[in-house]
């Protein structure tokens, strides 16, 4: 396979591309676990502040305040968990993406499951002519 070369004036071209994209989107400057509030806690260089609570990501639901407290940025593309071996992209969590697709897929499964108080709830709504028309 042949190498990839850049002469200097290419290489600068590609440092002055990545700093114009740099300044166009706010970078993360601080990572937080709040104990109070059981949320992990991005603020960025802009003002702005990410919160997602702990216990809807993969491997923190079980962790104890004390390795949560541990979190750390990543560069500024992730979050790492050093006791906890865990590593999560900021971009992942801000689009919604709090684990592997494995792991989201059984988050979905709950509104799904069935429960004897949702197979009375839904007997319930029948007794009272179930779901209502669609209006056309």
């Amino acid at each position: 396979m042949d190498e990839i070369v850049f002469d200097s004036g290419q290489y600068q071209k590609a440092l002055e591309r990545g700093q114009a994209e740099r300044q166009e989107q706010p970078a993360p400057k601080a990572v937080r676990y709040e104990i109070e509030t059981g949320r992990v806690v991005v603020d960025f260089d802009n003002g702005a502040s990410f919160m997602v609570p702990a216990a809807l990501l993969q491997g923190l639901g079980e962790a104890d305040p004390q390795e949560l407290a541990q979190v750390e940025l990543l560069g500024e593309t992730g979050l790492h968990w050093p006791t906890l071996d865990i590593d999560l992209s900021i971009t992942g969590l801000m689009r919604g993406i709090f684990g592997t697709s494995r792991f989201m897929a059984g988050q979905r499964k709950g509104g799904q499951s069935r429960s004897p108080a949702k197979a009375e709830a839904a007997r319930r709504n029948g007794q009272r002519g179930g779901r209502p028309r669609k209006s056309s």
